[in-house]
């Protein structure tokens, strides 16, 4: 119990940082999706499925059937729990839609009502037992944090012609961004709205070097909140936040096993919002019905598996943290 309310006091503590400004999108920095936690956050060059919205919005381009993707996890020792919902839908001429829905809760935090101890002085609460704080609070509030990103990504495909006496290089390009909608409700009501823009391109390495063994290298950079993204609350003030603009870029590399039907790849990433933090992600996948993989970041370490069962991809991460360690469970299904 006693380590509860200490996991308590720093979750809130970090909620009320966010009117400091800033933090003010700090939520956001949890992560959506279970596959990108896995490997520790280092998925802004693979952002192959619908949680691409979040990481890299031009990667929902590579997705050319319709796809939900489903998650649920307990945060700060079951403390909060965190949703994530998106779906991705291609459309002709190399185009895809989406819309990721991520929301984080925190129920039943304590609220103290000391109306009765306005006009007091220290030496009056100290000396009268009955302007005492009871340590019992006169009721409980919920606060939530919800983002809905709407995202969009072009596909086009390019072969630069390095010379007669060379040979054409094939490029996939992916460009797309996102407009996001926030709002947080923590007593009073804060909205704001923001856009990312992203990039991302995929080439070759076995036409490059003529090897037909080589996998193939892949860059994706994402800025977020490339306009400055304010959260105005509905205090008597109207207070602002301003979320930080962020550069977020990764680079990964597959290298198909063909005589064990596997393929490794092996991504890292780079933010820039506060400081500079690297995340490194690995994975090894086997024939396409199962994987395992590997993460870290920020002096915390993650690891995860895929299933897949009957069409639909089971997913499974578990992610260290200060704050209490995550278990985070996810669904992906193609139609």
């Amino acid at each position: 119990m006693k380590i509860k309310l200490i996991v308590l006091i720093l979750a809130l503590t970090v909620s009320y940082n966010l009117f400091a400004g800033r933090y003010a999108g700090d939520f956001m920095s949890i992560g959506a999706g279970v596959r990108a936690l896995g490997m520790g956050g280092a998925y802004a060059s693979v952002a192959e499925d619908g949680t691409a919205m979040y990481w890299n919005a031009a990667g929902i381009g590579q997705i050319r059937h319709p796809e939900i993707t489903m998650m649920h996890a307990y945060l700060y020792n079951g403390l909060a729990s965190y949703d994530n919902l998106s779906y991705a839908q291609p459309l002709p001429n190399e185009v895809t839609i989406g819309i990721n829905w991520v929301r984080l809760t925190i129920d039943k935090i304590p609220q103290f009502d000391e109306k009765y101890l306005v006009g007091t002085n220290v030496d009056q609460r100290s000396a009268d037992w009955d302007l005492h704080l009871p340590g019992t609070p006169d009721g409980n509030f919920t606060s939530l944090d919800d983002l809905v990103q709407v995202a969009f990504s072009k596909h086009v495909f390019y072969k630069a012609n390095m010379g007669w006496q060379f040979f054409e290089i094939p490029f996939d390009f992916y460009f797309g961004g996102n407009v996001k909608f926030i709002k947080r409700q923590l007593q009073y009501n804060g909205t704001g709205t923001g856009f990312d823009l992203s990039f991302m391109t995929t080439t070759d390495l076995a036409v490059i070097f003529d090897q037909e063994w080589m996998g193939k290298l892949n860059f994706g950079i994402n800025f977020q909140d490339v306009s400055g993204t304010d959260i105005t609350w509905d205090t008597p003030s109207n207070h602002k936040d301003q979320i930080l603009f962020n550069t977020k870029w990764g680079l990964s590399g597959t290298q198909p096993l063909p005589f064990i039907k596997s393929q490794i790849l092996l991504a890292i990433d780079t933010d820039y919002a506060y400081q500079i933090v690297r995340h490194y992600g690995a994975e090894f996948q086997y024939h396409k019905l199962a994987t395992l993989r590997f993460g870290y970041y920020d002096h915390n370490f993650s690891t995860g598996t895929t299933f897949k069962l009957y069409g639909f991809n089971v997913d499974y991460a578990f992610i260290t943290n200060p704050l209490g360690s995550t278990n985070r469970i996810g669904l992906r299904f193609n139609f």
